[in-house]
């Protein structure tokens, strides 16, 4: 793999900054991991970080918190990047989890997974002295995740409190902390989806064809179009269908929406996440539980 011989000067801002901020990450912490979900925020994050230390390896592992409900396309990418980027992947199950009693399977129609891996990475980063956690959050996802700072500080309970972050100015990080708590480190904060897109075009990096268009039997709930799988059970009155749709982010299954789309290559994409006026999340029904679901998992632990 070779790095992009030329850039858009916004770009090559962005790129910077999260490089700088990944080198800092390296340079202050002992045991630094990154999330990595197969999705294309970490696809790039990982990118960036293959890019800030070669021709030396990545200096830490990529963690994936899995909930067992994944699509397998995403898991299968997953495995197949982490090959071609010379990386080390730990994996951390949300069956592990129920199995151990550490959380309680939700029951249900719309039960999910998503807010049950909040207990296993919290868990995964005790059990592995995890002191930073570099994740793939951008700050124009949602308002909660506009409020965090690069360096987001976590107490010993893994809880975050936005009105408690320290100052970055001139691009200084203060990484300080106690026994026992850890930060979160977000190196794409500045990054839009947008921006994300014409990255992955400038730089050719691979990503799951799930972002593209394609045919798949999916059914409508609560406004949402979510795919038909083994993890879902429908109601009386959902009706499957096949669409054509393709997926803007690629969590679990059971609660990431589809997008009815045309857009079956990157340039398509590009266009159309250009003139949208619908929000990335829009479609993640964990988002709707309430007005307030993604700060309130973000305090309990969540990324």
């Amino acid at each position: 793999m070779t790095g992009p011989t030329r850039l858009p000067a916004h770009l090559r801002r962005l790129e910077n900054e999260a490089i700088h901020v990944l080198r800092e990450v390296a340079a202050q912490f002992d045991r630094p991991h990154m999330l990595f979900s197969g999705g294309k925020d970490s696809i790039v994050m990982s990118w960036l970080a293959w890019r800030a230390f070669q021709p030396g390896p990545i200096p830490f592992p990529l963690l994936h918190i899995d909930t067992g409900h994944n699509f397998p396309e995403t898991i299968a990418f997953r495995d197949a990047w982490v090959d071609r980027i010379g990386a080390q992947l730990e994996v951390r199950t949300v069956q592990d989890s129920i199995d151990r009693g550490r959380v309680q399977e939700e029951t249900g129609p719309r039960a999910s997974r998503n807010a049950l891996q909040t207990v296993t990475l919290l868990d995964a980063l005790r059990e592995l002295r995890v002191d930073a956690a570099m994740g793939g959050a951008r700050r124009d996802e949602e308002k909660a995740r506009a409020k965090e700072r690069f360096f987001s500080h976590r107490d010993a309970h893994g809880q975050w409190d936005p009105r408690n972050q320290r100052p970055e100015v001139w691009s200084l990080y203060n990484g300080r902390m106690n026994p026992g708590e850890h930060f979160r480190v977000f190196p794409i904060s500045n990054w839009t989806e947008l921006d994300i897109w014409h990255y992955i075009e400038a730089c050719d990096i691979p990503f799951p064809e799930l972002y593209l268009a394609h045919d798949r039997e999916v059914f409508e709930r609560d406004g949402v179009l979510l795919a038909v799988t083994d993890f879902v059970t429908l109601d009386a009155d959902e009706v499957p269908s096949t669409r054509r749709v393709r997926f803007r982010t690629i969590g679990d299954a059971t609660c990431t929406g589809a997008t009815l789309s045309d857009a079956s290559d990157l340039r398509a994409v590009i266009d159309e996440v250009g003139t949208t006026r619908t929000t990335e999340r829009g479609g993640r029904s964990d988002d709707r539980r309430s007005d307030s679901a993604m700060e309130d998992r973000k305090r309990q632990g969540y990324f």
